[in-house]
């Protein structure tokens, strides 16, 4: 997962920690100035449910607006690192690919 608060807060206008800070403050959610500078400049360690709520109600924003899914992070277990999904859904692995001599002769047999 990404975290996307920064873009999610500047598309609503909101261009400042302190902003923002202010805002959670007055719907209940009291931030320190290092966890806010955390939650705004990276990924956060931990961030509870609720919090997540009052985010999303301060920025008018939904849930997957301040959280993007990067599935192609995701390795199966025995998944070789250089390996990748054919196509999403097929349930087949694509093929490794094999390198070619550049001088026209095929490679000694494995």
């Amino acid at each position: 997962m990404r975290w996307n608060l920064r873009l999610t807060a500047a598309n609503k206008g909101v261009w400042k920690t302190s902003e923002l800070q202010r805002s959670l403050a007055e719907h209940g959610l009291v931030i320190s100035t290092g966890k806010m500078s955390g939650l705004w400049s990276g990924q956060p360690v931990s961030l509870k449910l609720e919090d997540l709520d009052v985010i999303c109600v301060v920025l008018s924003c939904e849930i997957g607006d301040l959280l993007i899914p990067e599935p192609e992070k995701v390795r199966r277990q025995g998944q070789a690192e250089g390996t990748e999904r054919a196509a999403i859904g097929t349930g087949t692995a694509a093929r490794a690919v094999v390198p070619k001599r550049r001088d026209g002769r095929s490679l000694p047999p494995e």
